[in-house]
């Protein structure tokens, strides 16, 4: 079953959509995920992920709205059947 990513603010705007359907399912990792989508639009990779392909501290990356880097095994997570997976920029405000 393919997994969809929910992208929010710039990142919506350089996939050209605010949701995007990958190749990642069920026992895959979140870093999987993460390829598959970053291979598909490559914009939202430039964005993301450094030069050397890691994620850019300031990246948040959600599974089912929990923070997959703070509170589970980071970009290391499997995925369960009917995940959704979040990526959001930094945000910023005053």
């Amino acid at each position: 079953m393919p997994t969809e990513w929910k992208l929010f603010a710039d990142l919506a705007e350089r996939a050209g959509d605010k949701q995007v359907t990958v190749d990642a399912s069920a026992g895959d990792t979140v870093d999987d995920a993460l390829s598959e989508l970053t291979a598909d639009r490559p914009a939202v990779g430039d964005r993301v992920l450094t030069d050397d392909g890691d994620l850019r501290s300031q990246i948040n990356v959600m599974r089912n709205g929990t923070n997959v880097l703070v509170e589970e095994e980071g970009l290391d997570t499997v995925l369960e059947e009917g995940d959704e997976l979040a990526l959001f920029p930094p945000v910023s405000g005053g």
